[in-house]
């Protein structure tokens, strides 16, 4: 925990860091959330088809998944959705003529949720 997943249009590859806002990101949940650092997890997960409307050019998706154990109140996770979506504006700079379409969701995780590690 937290775990965290970014699915995004491959054509935004090229001009998005991932790895700086995965390490901007871990660090914001540690300060808004109280997640430990080791703890934090990111994947990306980069998307071939992109449809926006009846568009299938000039679009780009991004939508962040944050999965927290429970326990946080509203406020915080607000804090933690428009941090991310500052972040995101940091490190992806779309080519021009690219409508970009960013999201992003805190949630509970389930109370089934277990993990390990080896």
């Amino acid at each position: 925990m937290p775990q965290i997943t970014v699915d995004y249009s491959a054509r935004l590859a090229d001009d998005f860091d991932r790895p700086g806002f995965a390490q901007a990101l871990h660090a914001a949940t540690v300060e808004i959330a109280a997640a430990k650092p080791p703890a934090c997890k990111t994947q990306f997960r980069p998307t071939e088809d992109t449809v926006v409307g009846p568009d299938t050019d000039g679009h780009g998706v991004v939508h962040i998944h944050i999965g927290l154990l429970a326990g946080r109140t509203e406020e915080t996770k607000a804090r933690l959705t428009e941090t991310a979506l500052e972040l995101l504006r940091q490190h992806l700079k779309p080519a021009e003529g690219l409508a970009l379409h960013a999201s992003a969701e805190v949630r509970d995780l389930d109370p089934s949720y277990r993990k390990f590690e080896i």
